[in-house]
């Protein structure tokens, strides 16, 4: 999967000149976290979050009164405030990549660009909707955990288990097990009772770790 078939478009944003008082409304009202910042020529030239916002203050307010600062707050724009480094991705970038691009660099979201011009924004929100269709989490089933060995021919052997049994795989999601010689397999199966899934998989997995029925609602 690839990131133009997830992220969020066409993009909100906003230009450097608005003040951070109306950024942060306008933020507010659309209910999200942050603005890819764009020029009157519509070239990225930042981006914005929640954060950067509300932190946002003239570097003389402790000397202040009251209605000084707020009004020397109402002047402070955008520019001052966000990121100009911007870490980008494309639309044909794999959606892991944007994911591991997020974590290791600790940002809540990546401007999607093709060539030189903004064409959405992929974030955590659109992600873990991802994240919850891979692990079919809106569909009621048997999820069961277990730790296979790492060996060619598994996860094969463990699809026609559950399809002999009768069963049919609504997900299967593989993630690093105890150690580097199997993995921890997490499979949500519809048509099939406990008894049933847990004798057709016994016999070819080291360790059931977790088997329940997952209900809607």
């Amino acid at each position: 999967m690839l990131v133009g078939e997830r992220m969020s478009h066409p993009v909100l944003t906003v230009s450097p000149d608005l003040p951070v008082q109306e950024a942060l409304a306008k933020m507010r009202k659309e209910k999200v976290s942050r603005y890819p910042v764009v020029d009157k020529k519509g070239k990225l030239v930042g981006i914005v979050s929640d954060d950067d916002l509300l932190n946002a203050s003239p570097s003389e307010a402790t000397t202040l009164a009251v209605w000084e600062v707020s009004y020397l707050l109402s002047k402070i724009t955008v520019e001052r405030v966000m990121s100009k480094n911007v870490i980008t991705v494309t639309e044909d970038t794999p959606i892991e990549e944007a994911a591991r691009t997020m974590a290791d660099h600790r940002v809540s979201g990546l401007p999607v660009m093709r060539g030189g011009a903004l064409v959405g924004i992929i974030t955590q929100t659109n992600i873990f909707q991802m994240f919850l269709e891979m692990l079919g989490a809106r569909e009621p089933g048997l999820r069961v955990t277990a730790i296979v060995k790492e060996e060619p021919g598994k996860l094969n052997q463990l699809t026609q288990a559950i399809s002999a049994a009768g069963g049919n795989i609504i997900s299967l999601s593989t993630f690093s097990g105890v150690s580097s010689q199997d993995r921890q397999v997490t499979i949500r199966v519809s048509q099939m009772d406990s008894d049933t899934i847990r004798k057709a998989l016994l016999p070819i997995v080291e360790e059931i770790r977790d088997l329940r029925e997952m209900t809607i609602g």
